[in-house]
């Protein structure tokens, strides 16, 4: 998926549609000069709607399209015919979309499922005809209630990606390189910090067909869970992935400590995160022999490890059975 058409958040305009009002109707008919009240109910205003689809993976399609209006319920008519309902409006999003008010930053709820509607905004209900307010003492009501009015307002959309393994790193750690070798997708390679401003997904392709789904998300850097660099902008997407795969570069001054930082930073972001499968992968390895890499060993954390080199295809093999082993059996 080309980066440039990856969108994970999009404030949308809403307007749902009015309730229909009652009506004060009075039955007419010619040997029944003098009928009580026939009023039908207003039909109730549409509703905007968000509605989950597995064949979305952006919301790209609702950043030149940011308004959403509903229609409004009709008015109630005679003999107790009810106005018609309002047309919903649907908007369709990637599973993982979650609803926020935008003045709050409040989330209203999160779509999880394939065809999972939830009502992001709901039309104003239809008023109560004339026959509702007829009783034993009072039985010529004149009046009817009128519909309520749609609400309008701005919310925001947010996406999180769905992917079995997310890359935890510091920027310039190799994550990007490592996806364009072991997948299809072609993401912005180079040597420099945020190079990655955007998540990318690719398909790794594992033994007898079986495949699984790969996220590189942007850098980590200190400080991360308060949004320093691009912060909460993508920590959100961890949240999605099975399994995190920390990538270490094997140039860096101390694994363990920089392993360390990386965990912390989602700690500080969401302690749930550290109940996820963790692997470590130290990347740049082609630029170590053997001693070295028994002196690394001597001091990296209690996870599964493997060293790896996407330039030199080194470790790749060993890598994805791992995290095949992960996303299967825990």
């Amino acid at each position: 998926m080309a980066s440039d058409n990856f969108v994970d958040y999009v404030k949308i305009h809403c307007k749902s549609g009015n309730g229909g009002g009652g009506s004060a109707h009075f039955r007419r008919e010619k040997y029944i000069p003098q009928g009580g009240p026939d009023g039908g109910d207003g039909g109730r205003g549409g509703h905007i709607i968000l509605r989950g689809n597995t064949q979305l993976w952006t919301l790209l399609h609702l950043k030149f399209n940011k308004h959403a209006k509903a229609g409004h319920g009709g008015h109630g008519g005679a003999t107790l015919k009810t106005g018609k309902q309002g047309e919903d409006k649907y908007i369709e999003v990637p599973i993982g979309t979650i609803a926020r008010d935008s003045e709050t930053g409040e989330e209203l709820f999160e779509i999880t499922k394939d065809g999972e509607e939830r009502i992001l905004v709901p039309g104003g209900r239809g008023g109560m005809g004339n026959n509702n307010f007829k009783s034993s003492t009072f039985q010529t009501p004149r009046y009817a209630q009128p519909g309520e009015p749609g609400q309008e307002g701005w919310r925001v959309l947010e996406l999180k990606v769905l992917a079995d393994v997310g890359l935890v790193g510091f920027p310039n750690a190799g994550k990007s390189t490592l996806l364009s070798v072991l997948s299809t997708a072609k993401p912005e390679i180079g040597d420099y910090a945020f190079t990655t401003l955007r998540p990318n997904l690719g398909i790794v392709k594992y033994r007898d067909y079986r495949s699984f789904i790969m996220a590189d998300i942007p850098g980590i850097i200190e400080g991360a869970h308060l949004g320093k660099g691009l912060g909460l902008r993508f920590l959100r997407h961890i949240e999605r992935n099975s399994v995190l795969l920390f990538m270490i570069a094997a140039d860096s001054p101390d694994i363990h400590a920089e392993y360390k930082v990386l965990l912390n930073e989602l700690k500080q972001y969401n302690p749930e995160l550290l109940h996820k499968d963790r692997i470590l992968a130290i990347s740049k390895s082609d630029m170590l022999d053997d001693e070295l890499k028994a002196d690394i060993r001597k001091d990296l954390p209690e996870i599964p490890y493997v060293f790896i080199s996407s330039v030199a295809q080194q470790g790749l093999t060993e890598l994805k059975d791992i995290i095949w082993e992960k996303i299967n059996n825990g």
